[in-house]
């Protein structure tokens, strides 16, 4: 996309931005070590006591950092002088990586380079991209492999196994041999700084096998090995307690090599010489090296690109509405179960108002807590639609002029606020995705999946259940398990008429589409269109088709299944079934089209990387809004020129409709084709048009003018001079009702 200059306006932004870096973290104090995991054995509190009771295996030399620190519990750490609490709270942090943020310049995204006058042999090293898919499966390698599914390109920090364990898809390297002359080797492809090894156990349902300590061996010709000492002893580093949380050691001192091998002495007793590893290094300078140009990807959005805690995002929000403050508006949906509030943007060039004709779009993130990337990249939208407006661009201008925009980056705050004291290496794959009160807050609306499928199986279905199916009164209770989120989230969707939304998810690269749920009863796949199938398959496809990765089909899969042959997208319930998602909700209880974006195979990347993951979805956030604009739009009226509010618009041939809003004003999402509309409304009479619509961006306008029936007539005037209405049968109604339309 060719943009115009920026005139110099990055300036504010990123100086402000630093600041914001500096500030410190706000945190929640409830259940700070309480979470949920599936398929994991252990909690981390349980799992922090066993690391600070048993001694280390080794004794480590002098400047390496204990592996057992990174782990630590927050109630064991030994409280700094400090004047203020806060700052108490923020020394504590075990989140290494955002502590050298707040001191690292926007310019510097490796972080190579020494930093406040320190040396740059002591900076930690990024990961290398063994979880973000930068390293390559032929980059990997294993002394021996139990099987092909088990082999080395499957030792990959976070890479999580099938349901059914095949010989395909296991989740984990595992040695064919369990004795420790066994290792898993990394070929960086040039010299790199190694600085540290990230490990993990075998994710599986079945199979309990993770490595309790190893050693790690270097080498620039892969022939020549040398062990990592600890004076004239090889280094032995501890490694992990269960299979699922992540253990980071640091080396005493950087490594400067071309291979790594990371050598197992010991292993669970009742398992087997299995691992998931990530390494930490900074490639050295070489220009010439090819690969690094292959994969090099280069922004040229100069954006704060850092992971941003509670306090950071509200700044940046603030910072975004004081440099657009004519075309931002910040305001809050509700409030978490650890009182954060749930903070959103609007992007419009009348914020706070609704616009006759101007169609509203929302893009949520982060209902999963531990899935920053999302939440990240909405934060990098609104700076990027700001100054973009500033600059004069005139795509971002149509948008923000012809659209509003919502941006809720962060629907489950206290998720994330776990994950990013963790750090991206070591928040795992479970940390912080749920909320406070243990609900997974994007499957927690109500199943109207289920309420519709019974009266259709009943042939019970009344016209005006083609849409806004009520919620059930036992889900409204106050003793319901529903997330204060969730009914946060609701309240807001019910108040904005909202014509497309998408939810950014991270885990996978694929969009799906509703319904999430399948129709037949104990299916965990199955293929359950919406009526809407092919609004939702084009919808779906603007997305992953202008993303970088989703529809490379030479692309590796970030875990067990292949997206890119189905364009990168996907009907929800035919990969898995779950009941009340935000997606099928959305779709039967309001206007809205709601899609999810699975934007990275990284749930949590780390911050080096944030640029590279912008540009693979920069293109494809924008694409996607202007699709809100395709279709028919349009007023109904009466009579008198008013509009009428939920009407039902009706197309022929789809069994679902959606309602005008409060002017009478409406959005229809159709794909190019010709369509009889029909607009109807209670004590009006109903009226229909022919309305086509063109493959070129722009709604076709399609409006309607309907008058009062003449019974409503009647009932108003009858009820209006307190006299009863007559009460005509069923047959004089039908009788009446073939009169009027000449039948």
């Amino acid at each position: 996309m060719t943009r115009p200059p920026c005139l110099n306006l990055l300036t504010p932004l990123a100086v402000l931005g630093l600041l914001v870096g500096f500030a410190h973290h706000s945190r929640s104090s409830v259940a700070q070590d309480e979470d949920y995991y599936m398929q994991e054995l252990l909690k981390r509190e349980q799992y922090n006591q066993i690391q600070t009771m048993e001694k280390p295996m080794t004794s480590i030399g002098d400047g390496h950092e204990d592996p057992r620190k990174h782990n630590e519990s927050k109630t064991t750490k030994e409280k700094p002088e400090r004047g203020k609490q806060n700052d108490a709270k923020a020394v504590k942090s075990t989140n290494k990586k955002a502590e050298k943020t707040k001191k690292s310049s926007l310019k510097n995204p490796n972080g190579i380079q020494g930093r406040d006058g320190k040396d740059e042999s002591m900076i930690e090293c990024p990961p290398m991209g063994l979880e973000g898919l930068k390293i390559d499966d032929f980059q990997l390698h294993g002394s021996t492999t139990k099987r092909y599914g088990l082999g080395a390109h499957r030792g990959r920090l976070n890479i999580q196994a099938g349901l059914y364990e095949d010989d395909l898809h296991d989740g984990a390297w595992c040695a064919g041999i369990d004795d420790p002359l066994q290792w898993f080797e990394v070929d960086a492809r040039r010299l790199t700084k190694f600085t540290g090894v990230v490990t993990q156990g075998r994710n599986s349902l079945w199979s309990s096998d993770w490595v309790t300590s190893y050693k790690v061996m270097f080498s620039n010709d892969s022939h020549t090995w040398k062990t990592l000492k600890n004076g004239s002893e090889d280094m032995i580093f501890s490694a992990n307690k269960e299979k699922e949380i992540p253990v980071r050691n640091v080396f005493p001192a950087p490594v400067i090599a071309r291979y790594i091998r990371v050598n197992p002495q010991s292993w669970f007793g009742s398992g087997s010489v299995c691992m998931r590893v990530e390494i930490l290094g900074c490639p050295m300078p070489d220009p010439n090296n090819y690969y690094h140009r292959r994969n090099e990807v280069i922004t040229t959005d100069d954006l704060d690109f850092r992971h941003h805690g509670y306090k950071e995002m509200r700044q940046l929000m603030k910072v975004v509405n004081d440099m657009c403050p004519n075309i931002t508006r910040i305001y809050n949906i509700g409030k978490s179960h650890a009182g954060l509030k749930l903070y959103a943007i609007e992007i419009s060039d009348n914020p706070g108002e609704h616009e006759v004709g101007e169609p509203e779009f929302r893009y949520t993130a982060g209902s999963h807590g531990n899935e920053a990337l999302g939440r990240e990249l909405l934060l990098l939208l609104m700076q990027f639609m700001c100054l973009e407006y500033l600059s004069g661009n005139q795509r971002i201008r149509h948008l923000v002029e012809e659209t509003r925009i919502h941006l809720l980056p962060s629907v489950n705050p206290d998720g994330y606020e776990k994950a990013f004291e963790a750090g991206s290496e070591l928040s795992g794959w479970s940390l912080g995705r749920w909320s406070n009160d243990g609900i997974d807050i994007h499957h927690n609306f109500p199943d109207l999946n289920s309420i519709l499928w019974e009266l259709e199986a009943m042939k019970r279905v009344p016209r005006k259940m083609f849409s806004h199916l009520p919620i059930p009164e036992w889900y409204l209770s106050s003793n319901a398990s529903v997330a204060l989120e969730t009914r946060a989230l609701i309240a807001w969707m019910e108040k904005m008429p909202f014509v497309l939304g998408g939810n950014l998810q991270g885990g996978e690269l694929v969009v799906t589409f509703p319904y999430d749920r399948t129709r037949s009863q104990w299916v965990a796949r199955e293929q359950t269109p919406t009526p809407d199938d092919h609004v939702f398959r084009w919808l779906a496809f603007s997305y992953a088709s202008t993303h970088r990765l989703m529809t490379d089909a030479s692309r590796r899969v970030c875990h067990t299944e292949d997206f890119a042959k189905e364009d990168g997208t996907i009907n929800g319930a035919s990969w898995h079934t779950a009941a009340g998602s935000m997606n099928d909700f959305s779709y039967l209880h309001t206007n809205c089209f709601e899609l999810s974006m699975y934007v990275g195979c990284d749930k949590f990347p780390h911050e080096n990387e944030l640029p590279e993951e912008w540009e693979n979805n920069r293109e494809s956030l924008l694409v996607f809004m202007e699709q809100v604009h395709r279709g028919i739009k349009g007023v109904v009226r009466d009579l008198q020129g008013r509009g009428i509010a939920n009407a039902t618009i009706s197309v022929e041939g789809i069994s679902h409709d959606i309602h005008t809003a409060a002017d009478g004003d409406y959005w229809r999402l159709l794909n190019p084709g010709e369509y009889q509309v029909i607009a109807r409304a209670e004590g009006y009479s109903l009226s229909t048009r022919k309305c086509e619509v063109g493959y070129e961006m722009g709604a076709t306008r399609c409006d309607f003018t309907i008058g009062r029936t003449n019974l409503s007539r009647i009932k108003e005037i009858m009820e209006k001079f307190n006299k009863q209405p007559i009460r005509l049968s069923a047959r004089q109604l039908q009788a009446m009702r073939s009169r009027r339309l000449g039948t």
